[in-house]
């Protein structure tokens, strides 16, 4: 049964903010200058959606731990200084907002201290103070369903009645696991088959994203 929604959860990077492009193009030059020849699609599927310990892991299993510290600090400074060489909002994401009239929060992989940068650098970060979520406040990372059931818990919003709004497969998944509704966006760097799944609607303009919301509020009348 369809409950109204209570909150929507957006995944920060690549859904909120046009960083993802960014982090690609990051981890495959540092994968080039550490001796891994990642292509930007292997980084979109191993590394997209998932928390920097998740990603961190993957680097050690294959390099080893001492590459796995240099690739992580560096990546920070590197993805740090492209943010601040120019960020922009996902196109269509302030529209979107402004037109929910539904709560909100962000729930990422992402660090707050990396979240306050994102969003402060595009003028977002006013928008969802105090309702932002990390993954460095749970056990596990997407595609475990903790951190978006974490964020319903501490806004007091059933999990039933949440929707998530994710760019990645691990996210949908995560959404899925957590007993909420995903929105794919496929307006970015994954594409829409690796999104597309049960409980899950796929659409490519964020645009998009409050008549999507409306017609399933119009479902339960």
């Amino acid at each position: 049964m369809i409950k109204p929604i209570e909150l929507v959860i957006f995944d920060c990077d690549g859904v909120l903010v046009d960083t993802e492009r960014i982090a690609v193009r990051v981890q495959v030059a540092l994968g080039a200058e550490h001796g891994w020849a990642l292509t930007a699609d292997e980084v979109v599927d191993r590394f997209v959606g998932r928390s920097h310990a998740a990603v961190r892991e993957q680097i050690a299993a294959r390099l080893g731990e001492e590459t796995a510290t240099v690739w992580s600090d560096r990546f920070e400074v590197l993805h740090r200084e492209a943010v601040d060489a120019g960020l922009d909002p996902v196109d269509g994401l302030p529209e979107a907002l402004d037109a929910l009239g539904l709560p909100t929060c962000v729930a990422s992989s992402g660090s707050h201290e990396k979240m306050r940068h994102t969003l402060g650098r595009t003028g977002l970060y006013g928008r969802f103070e105090g309702r932002i979520f990390s993954a460095t406040e749970v056990a596990r990372g997407k595609p475990a369903p903790d951190l978006f059931l974490h964020a319903a818990r501490q806004l007091g919003a059933d999990p039933a009645a949440c929707v998530v709004v994710e760019d990645s497969r691990p996210g949908v998944e995560a959404a899925r696991a957590a007993g909420m509704h995903a929105f794919g966006y496929a307006g970015g760097l994954t594409p829409a088959e690796r999104l597309q799944g049960p409980g899950t609607t796929v659409f490519h303009d964020m645009r998009e994203l409050p008549a999507l919301l409306a017609r399933r509020l119009t479902a339960l009348a």
